[in-house]
C-alpha cells in the first residue's frame, strides 16, 4: 500500500453536468469528512460502508461552495485497492479546482500522472498489460478500437501469454529433470511433442505479432496523405471525408499551397488526412514550398490517397507520382468517374495496391472509399474482441519471444542437443514475463505510467 492520500480530477476537463475528484489512500475517509457535509447530520463519512453513496455540501473552511454526491469503496475493493472516495461536484473547471484545492489543504497530496492505475498494479488489482489497456480505452476513438483496449483491460492478453507460458514451463520442467537429475531415469522428451509444443507457441506469437499494426491503427489511427495534381479533387475529396467543407475547393489550379489537416473517422479507423498542394511544375516560391512538403508528407504518410483525374489522360507528373506510390500503403483514386473517362488505370496499377473508379462528390464513395482501406490495412479481419499488442514494449518482447522460440525449433531439429533448446525456452519464458510485466523493472513501469493522464 502507498502511504500518501492523493486527490485529482477524475473527469475531463471544461464545463460539465458533473466532474469527479477522486481520494485513494489510508486517509481518504479523514479527508473527505473535512471537505463534505453529509445533508443528513446521524451520518458520518468515516464510519461510512464501501459501495455506499451520501448527498451533502462541499466546504472549505467554514465556507459551503457547493453540494454534490460522496461515493464510497473500502479496501481492498476499489479500484486502487485502497480506500477510495469520490466527490461528485458540479462541473466546470473553477468548481472541481476548489475542491480539489480544499482536499489538499485537508491533508491529501496530488495525484501525479496514471498513479491511481499504478496504485491499482502494485496492489495486485491489474496487470502491467491491463494497465496499458486502461489509457488505450480512455484514447480511443473507434469502436473497435475501444473493444481491443477492453479486450485487453479483461484480460484476454494476459489469458493468451500465460497459456503460452504454461506450455514452455511443461517443456522447461522436463528438460530440467532430464538434464539435472540423468540418474533418476527420467525419460528424454518426445522430439514429435517437443516440436509440437514449440511450434504451437510460435504460431500464437506470430499471429499476435501479425495483428500489431491493423491493431495499432485501430487503436491510434493512421496518418493519411491526399496527393495528386491540381484539380484532380483532392480537396473534394477531404471534405468528404470529413463531411464537411474543410477545404476551398475552385477550378483554379493551385488554390491548396499548404498542407491542410483534419482528423475523421472513417469506418472503424481514424485517418488523420493531410490534403497537400498540387503536384506539378511552378515558379511560385509559395506553391513550390506546398509542393516540397507534399512530397515530404507522401514519404512519411502511414496511408496514401492519391488521387487522378479521370476526365484527362495521364500526366508526367501522374506517372511521377505513381511511381513513388510503389511498394507503399497506397490507394490510387480515379475521380470524376461521372464524366467521360479519358484516364487509363492500367498504367498505374503496377504501383498500387487497388485503383479505384469514384466521384468525390458523391457519398457513395465514401463508402467504397472506407471498405477498401479496411482492406489495405487489414482493420477489416481484426477480432476486437481477441488478444492483441499494443504498444513498442509489448511488441518488443513478442518479438523477442518469438525469436527465442525458433531458436529453440532451430536447435533441436539441428541436432544442437536439448541443452541448448533449454537455453533457448529459458529466454522465451523471460520474454513473456517481461511483457505480463512479472519481470517489469521500475524503469519500465514509469515509461508505462508516463503515458496517463492525472485522475486515472
Amino acid at each position: 500500500m502507498q502511504e500518501a492520500t492523493i486527490a485529482a480530477i477524475a473527469t475531463a476537463p471544461g464545463a460539465g453536468g458533473i466532474a469527479v475528484v477522486r481520494l485513494s489512500g489510508a486517509e481518504s475517509y479523514r479527508v473527505a469528512a473535512r471537505v463534505f457535509c453529509p445533508a443528513n447530520a446521524a451520518k458520518k463519512v468515516e464510519q461510512a460502508k464501501g459501495y455506499t453513496a451520501m448527498y451533502g455540501a462541499f466546504r472549505e473552511g467554514n465556507e459551503t461552495f457547493d453540494e454534490g454526491v460522496a461515493l464510497f469503496f473500502r479496501a481492498p475493493h476499489s479500484y486502487t485497492g485502497e480506500d477510495v472516495v469520490e466527490l461528485s461536484c458540479h462541473g466546470g473547471n473553477a468548481v472541481a479546482r476548489r475542491l480539489v484545492e480544499a482536499c489538499l489543504a485537508a491533508g491529501a497530496q496530488p495525484a501525479a500522472p496514471g498513479e491511481y492505475t499504478r496504485r491499482a498494479f502494485l496492489n495486485g488489482k491489474l496487470g502491467l498489460t491491463q494497465a496499458e489497456a486502461v489509457m488505450d480505452l480512455i484514447s480511443a476513438d473507434g469502436r473497435q478500437g475501444a473493444a481491443l483496449a477492453n479486450a485487453a483491460l479483461g484480460g484476454a492478453l494476459a489469458k493468451k501469454i500465460d497459456a503460452q507460458k504454461q506450455e514452455l514451463t511443461a517443456i522447461q520442467a522436463h528438460l530440467a529433470a532430464w538434464v539435472d537429475f540423468p540418474e533418476e531415469d527420467v525419460p528424454e522428451l518426445d522430439d514429435d511433442h517437443l516440436h509440437r509444443v514449440l511450434s504451437g507457441v510460435k504460431a500464437e506469437l506470430d499471429g499476435l505479432i501479425r495483428n500489431y499494426q491493423a491493431d495499432t491503427i485501430l487503436r491510434e489511427g493512421v496518418d493519411c496523405a491526399i496527393v495528386g495534381r491540381p484539380n484532380a479533387g483532392k480537396s473534394t475529396l477531404l471534405n468528404l471525408l470529413a463531411g464537411f467543407d474543410r477545404a476551398i475547393v475552385t477550378p483554379v489550379a493551385g488554390t491548396t499551397r499548404d498542407v491542410v489537416e483534419q482528423a475523421v473517422q472513417l469506418g472503424d479507423v481514424r485517418l488523420n488526412l493531410f490534403d497537400t498542394a498540387g503536384l506539378r511544375e511552378t515558379e511560385d516560391a509559395i506553391e513550390a514550398e506546398g509542393i516540397r512538403r507534399s512530397w515530404k508528407k507522401l514519404e512519411e504518410a502511414g496511408l496514401i490517397l492519391a488521387v487522378f483525374d479521370g476526365s484527362e489522360p495521364p500526366t508526367r507528373e501522374d506517372l511521377e507520382l505513381a511511381q513513388r506510390c510503389e511498394g507503399r500503403p497506397a490507394i490510387a483514386l480515379i475521380n470524376k468517374e461521372d464524366k467521360p473517362t479519358r484516364f487509363d488505370p492500367e498504367l498505374i496499377a503496377p504501383f498500387f495496391a487497388m485503383v479505384l473508379p469514384v466521384c468525390c462528390q458523391e457519398e457513395g464513395s465514401r463508402r467504397v472509399i472506407s471498405a477498401a482501406v479496411a482492406r489495405l490495412l487489414g482493420t477489416s479481419q481484426i477480432d476486437a474482441h481477441a488478444a492483441s499488442l499494443s504498444g513498442q514494449r509489448q511488441l518488443s518482447a513478442a518479438l523477442r519471444a518469438r525469436d527465442a522460440v525458433t531458436g529453440a525449433l532451430d536447435a533441436a531439429a539441428g541436432g544442437f542437443g536439448l541443452d541448448a533448446v533449454s537455453v533457448c525456452v529459458d529466454d522465451a519464458l523471460a520474454a513473456l514475463c517481461d511483457l505480463t510485466g512479472e519481470n517489469a523493472s521500475e524503469a519500465v513501469i514509469e515509461q508505462v505510467f508516463e503515458r496517463f493522464c492525472v485522475g486515472k
